[in-house]
C-alpha cells in the first residue's frame, strides 16, 4: 500500500475512492460498444472515451445532435475522477508515484524535473497531460505531491480536457458519415467487442497487479535493509566507544 505504517482514516477513504473508480469503469465496459452507435453523448458523459467523443461529433455533423453538446458532454466523463489522484499525491507523494510509474519509472523522471524547475512545471504538465504518452494519473499525482492547490488543479485540468475534447470533436466532425457508420457497426457487434475488451483488460490488470506487488515488496525490503544497516552502524559506534573507554 502507498502509506507508511498504520493507515489513517483519510488514507482508507482515498484508496477506497480510487478502487471504486476502477470498479465504475469496469461496470461500464459491457455498455461502451452498444452506446457508441446509439447514444454517444450518454457514453461521453459516463466515461469521456475517445471513441464516444468522436462519434458524438460525427452524429452532430449528420444532423443528430449539436456540436457544442458533443464538446461539453465530454468534460464530466474526462474529469470525474482526476481530483482523486491529485489527493493521492498530497497524501502519499513519492510512494504512490512509484506504484503508478510501472517498469519504466516515468513518474520519477517527472519528479526530478519538478525538483529542478520548481512547481510551475506542473502547470503546463497538467494542461497537456491528455496529449502525453503516459497515464494522466501520474501527472495528477505529481501535481498533488508538488503542492498545487485543488482549485488550480481543477482549472488546469478543465483547460486540458477542453483542448483534448475539442481536437476529438473536430476529428469526428470531419469524418462525419463515415464515423457514424463505424460507430453503428461497433454497436451492432457490441456484445462480442465488450467480451474481447474485458478479456484484454483482465490480462493487463493481472500483470499490472503482479508488478505492483513486486514493487511494494522491493520498497519494503529496502526499508528493512536500511533500518538494519542503521542499527548495525549504531551498534558498531557504541562498541567502538566502549573499546576506547576501556583503553
Amino acid at each position: 500500500m502507498p502509506w507508511a505504517g498504520k493507515p489513517r482514516r483519510v488514507d482508507i477513504l482515498c484508496w477506497a475512492a480510487i478502487t471504486l473508480s476502477g470498479i465504475y469503469y469496469w461496470a461500464l465496459l459491457p455498455f461502451r460498444a452498444s452506446l457508441l452507435g446509439t447514444h454517444p453523448v450518454v457514453s461521453e458523459l459516463l466515461n469521456g472515451s475517445t471513441e464516444a467523443i468522436v462519434a458524438a461529433a460525427a452524429f452532430a455533423r449528420v444532423g443528430h445532435g449539436l456540436l457544442i453538446v458533443a464538446l461539453l458532454a465530454a468534460i464530466p466523463g474526462l474529469m470525474i475522477f482526476d481530483p482523486l489522484y491529485w489527493w493521492a499525491g498530497r497524501l502519499w507523494g513519492e510512494r504512490v508515484i512509484a506504484l503508478l510509474s510501472g517498469r519504466r519509472n516515468r513518474g520519477t523522471k517527472y519528479m526530478a524535473r519538478v525538483q529542478r524547475w520548481g512547481r510551475k512545471f506542473t502547470w503546463p504538465a497538467v494542461v497537456i497531460s491528455p496529449f502525453l504518452p503516459i497515464p494522466n494519473a501520474i501527472i495528477f499525482v505529481i501535481a498533488g505531491w508538488a503542492g498545487m492547490r485543488l482549485v488550480t488543479f481543477i482549472i488546469l485540468d478543465l483547460i486540458g480536457s477542453l483542448l483534448w475534447a475539442g481536437m476529438l470533436v473536430g476529428l469526428g466532425y470531419e469524418l462525419g458519415h463515415h464515423a457514424v457508420v463505424v460507430a453503428q457497426t461497433i454497436s451492432h457487434y457490441g456484445l462480442w467487442i465488450s467480451i474481447a475488451l474485458i478479456a484484454v483488460i483482465v490480462v493487463a490488470q493481472v500483470r499490472s497487479q503482479r508488478h505492483m506487488m513486486r514493487t511494494v515488496s522491493a520498497q519494503r525490503g529496502a526499508e528493512v535493509r536500511a533500518a538494519s544497516q542503521g542499527s548495525a552502524d549504531a551498534a558498531s559506534a557504541g562498541q567502538g566507544g566502549d573499546d576506547t573507554a576501556a583503553g
